[in-house]
């Protein structure tokens, strides 16, 4: 039996599942200005899925890559979720 696409599968949903938090956090905290550092995450991320030659943990660095970009679209539209009161305002909001 092959287990990699499970095992892949599962990354994905764990990846996506980690990173959900991950955003509402950095936009409590930090507000939206911290989107560069998910840009460099997924850089950094990428590149690295680009060398390593196993199958599985670059796919698994692909998938966090494209997380991490994904997410700096989700810091916007977190921002905009605060906006209409689906979620507190925290300390890293300018006024």
């Amino acid at each position: 039996m092959n287990f990699t696409g499970i095992i892949a599968g599962l990354a994905t949903f764990l990846i996506i599942g980690i990173f959900h938090p991950i955003v509402i956090k950095a936009e409590y905290y930090l507000g939206t200005r911290c989107w560069w550092m998910f840009l460099l995450a997924g850089i950094i991320f990428g590149a690295t899925s680009l060398i390593i030659s196993n199958f599985l943990i670059s796919t698994i660095l692909g998938v966090t890559a494209f997380s991490s970009f994904w997410s700096i679209l989700e810091l916007k539209e977190q921002k905009e979720r605060v906006r209409k009161g689906w979620f507190p305002e925290g300390p890293g909001h300018r006024r």
